[in-house]
């Protein structure tokens, strides 16, 4: 069977392994380089662009399913079916860039050699051999989507954006060229308003999919570190399985706060504070150890916090982690370092102290319970007083599911934040100054 006879609709998935075999060696080398481009014939059949009256296919799967490359794939195949004008929606444009443009599942990666775009980072712009263009537009800027206007767009990772009421809305107004305009949305689920939202509309095409549909073509150490680490826990159940998980009675965050508190670019160079937080390990055998950075802007009394990031690390010595730490504080130039010394005693000052003497670490003990520690916080919270200003999943998990019964697991993350914020807006009084 040649190139030229093979019906490129079918797909591989229809084929058994004796005829594929019979293709791949009747095919020349410039053959196979034209059909590893055939998208629908590697494709799963879930992953191929139908009609129906639908205005936005949303795909809602499992971390490694395929939907990058699903979105480059219509991406591409939107663009060289006609001249369109095309949005490519994520949370940064750092992410754009990285992952939606030039990663290994990207529109570049994935375009044929006679059908490549030309990339122009700082126009914001692809544009097609036969004239179609793609504007990249971050949600961290909303406003940029106000006046342009669309034939298609594809939006990637939509429950990590901030402002994404406003960013969706606007795209949304412009959504009016040609005689279909319509959208497909890439995303790992979050249980937001704004997802619950959109999975309900009549308008919208819903796909499903787990980690486990595409795992024939996922690296043996992505199964073997993401998989088998997560798989049957609340948050495999939703990076693997793509579950819409409702709020857990009990817990001192929720979704919808979460949510709410994402802002895109928090305030660094005014910030008056930034400190460090490190929930160490109850032993020295690799544990997770919990690491987050967050600051202040203004003072105690009336400033907003913002969490920076979640550092937290497992497999790692104490000397490991106490580095990772220290990357963080000079990462962020932060003030000080946080420690918990319930379980290290003065051992985290003099680790952290071997790598560099002239960090401050503040050593803070715990005299009451996780939750009783965590309800300032939450409180804080919940006041929009704290502000998220990165996507930290797991970290996001333990906050939203954590309500203190025995049965379960020290929440290391959790706690780190609470550390962070609890020294930011006041400290307590069994604070002291390690001696390095």
């Amino acid at each position: 069977m040649s190139l030229a006879e093979l019906n490129v609709h079918r797909m591989i998935s229809e084929l058994g392994p004796e005829a594929v075999a019979e293709i791949m060696s009747s095919l020349t080398k410039e053959e196979l380089v034209e059909l590893d481009s055939i998208w629908r014939f590697w494709a799963r059949e879930d992953q191929l662009l139908t009609e129906g009256e639908w205005l936005d296919w949303l795909i809602l799967a499992g971390r490694g399913w395929g939907k990058t490359r699903t979105g480059a794939e219509t991406t591409i195949e939107i663009a060289k079916s006609s001249v369109s004008r095309i949005a490519l929606m994520g949370r940064t444009a750092a992410d754009i860039r990285d992952v939606m443009i030039e990663g290994e599942s990207g529109i570049m990666a994935c375009s044929p050699p006679d059908f490549r775009p030309i990339y122009q980072p700082s126009k914001r712009l692809l544009t097609w051999p036969n004239g179609s263009i793609a504007t990249t537009y971050s949600a961290e800027k909303p406003d940029l989507l106000r006046g342009p206007q669309h034939h298609f767009g594809w939006a990637d990772e939509i429950c990590t954006w901030p402002y994404v009421e406003k960013t969706w809305s606007n795209y949304q107004f412009g959504l009016r060229l040609g005689d279909n305009p319509r959208s497909i949305i890439t995303t790992t689920p979050r249980p937001t308003k704004f997802l619950k939202s959109l999975v309900a509309s009549v308008k919208t095409k819903v796909t499903t999919g787990t980690t486990y549909d595409n795992a024939a073509n996922l690296a043996d150490n992505f199964v073997k570190q993401i998989i088998e680490k997560y798989e049957g826990t609340r948050l495999g159940r939703q990076e693997l399985n793509a579950e819409i998980l409702g709020d857990v009675p009990g817990a001192l965050w929720t979704w919808d706060r979460v949510d709410a508190s994402r802002v895109a670019r928090p305030p660094i160079s005014s910030m008056d504070r930034i400190v460090v937080a490190v929930d160490p390990p109850a032993s020295s055998t690799g544990a997770e150890c919990g690491i987050v950075v967050a600051g202040l802007e203004g003072n105690k009394d009336e400033g907003d916090g913002y969490l920076l990031n979640d550092l937290s690390v497992g497999g790692l010595s104490p000397s490991g982690w106490a580095q990772k730490a220290v990357n963080g504080y000079r990462a962020y130039q932060a003030d000080a370092i946080v420690a918990e010394v319930n379980n290290g005693g003065n051992m985290i000052a003099d680790i952290i102290g071997k790598i560099d003497r002239n960090i401050p670490v503040i050593e803070v003990r715990a005299t009451r319970g996780k939750i009783v520690r965590a309800e300032p916080i939450a409180t804080l919270h919940e006041r929009g007083r704290i502000k998220h200003a990165h996507p930290c999943p797991e970290l996001e998990e333990q906050l939203t599911t954590y309500t203190g019964e025995r049965d379960q697991d020290s929440p290391d993350r959790l706690d780190a934040y609470v550390w962070a914020f609890t020294e930011l807006f006041g400290g307590e009084s069994e604070r002291q100054f390690a001696p390095i």
